[in-house]
């Protein structure tokens, strides 16, 4: 039997000391899509999830992101580009950008709660994710995926979509830097064991050769992320 569906951050933006939040896509309590904007020059808390895994895409601006506890490793990231951080792994996310930074989050399994800061600049180490009291309405204005909406533009001219297949022929036809995100469905081999799942974050030169000899079982539902 399934758990309560938790619904409380749904339709909410979440305000941060860096920036804001908002969820713009859910699978059940199995996978979530959360819509990040960060401020120039800020980051968030240097934290960790203890169980879900963690996938990030660079939507627009430049970021550094720090991997473990020490400031020396990170990494700098343009948009579009991707990352995967397994679970229990600190990270830390800082926009370089003065227009800002935007990214998507996916997490898998769905639970906001599941946060350990180490360290934060704003005083937060020791709090959990933020209440009802940091929120507000969700607007016409923020980026929600739903049955009627379900492709955005960015200034810079990355297009993120949902789309959903029932097999590999149109999405090995797209350029070889166009980012997969899993967020239904699974590809499987003979034996219906799994080889991607909901979660995973790809891009087409890996699914076009996963395609040669796995399948897609009944339909494949992607956050698809690209440059036009």
């Amino acid at each position: 039997m399934n758990k309560k569906i938790n619904s409380d951050y749904d339709n909410r933006v979440v305000l941060k000391p860096w920036g804001k939040e908002h969820i713009i896509f859910r699978n059940s309590n199995k996978l979530s899509v959360t819509y990040l904007n960060i401020d120039y020059k800020k980051s968030t808390s240097l934290h960790c999830h203890s169980q879900k895994k963690t996938g990030f895409v660079i939507l627009s601006g430049k970021v550094a992101i720090q991997l473990g506890l020490w400031k020396s490793n990170f990494k700098i990231y343009y948009a579009p580009s991707k990352l995967m951080i397994r679970n229990r792994l600190f990270h830390s996310i800082k926009s370089l950008s003065k227009k800002g930074s935007s990214l998507i989050e996916i997490e898998t399994p769905y639970n906001k709660k599941d946060l350990v800061r180490y360290k934060d600049i704003y005083g937060r180490e020791k709090k959990p994710y933020e209440g009802h009291k940091s929120m507000r309405k969700i607007s016409k204005k923020e980026i929600v995926f739903n049955q009627n909406i379900n492709k955005h533009v960015f200034d810079n001219k990355v297009e993120m979509s949902l789309e959903r297949h029932k097999n590999f022929k149109k999405i090995n036809k797209e350029k070889i830097q166009t980012i997969f995100a899993i967020l239904k469905g699974n590809v499987v081999d003979k034996n219906n064991r799994s080889v991607l799942s909901i979660g995973d974050i790809i891009k087409t030169p890996t699914i076009k050769k996963l395609s040669e000899v796995f399948k897609i079982k009944k339909e494949l539902t992607v956050l698809k992320i690209k440059k036009i």
